[in-house]
């Protein structure tokens, strides 16, 4: 296990599971997005799913700011 450990989220991983929680993609450590405890991989999933509503889908009127 020692080798195969990686720490991310502040967690201890096999390589093998550290994987994205929506599509599955394996990840590495330190080149993922993390939402509430969870990994996912930056594009497109983290920015789909948690980015900026309305990006790409318009102009400036269909953003949604919080």
């Amino acid at each position: 296990f020692a080798a195969e450990r990686v720490t991310s989220l502040g967690k201890d991983w096999h390589r093998p599971c550290l994987k994205c929680e929506k599509c599955n993609k394996t990840l590495s450590a330190g080149s993922h997005a993390e939402h509430e405890g969870k990994p996912y991989c930056n594009n497109p999933c983290y920015a789909a799913m948690f980015g900026p509503k309305g990006f790409g889908r318009g102009g400036a009127e269909s953003h949604t700011y919080k």
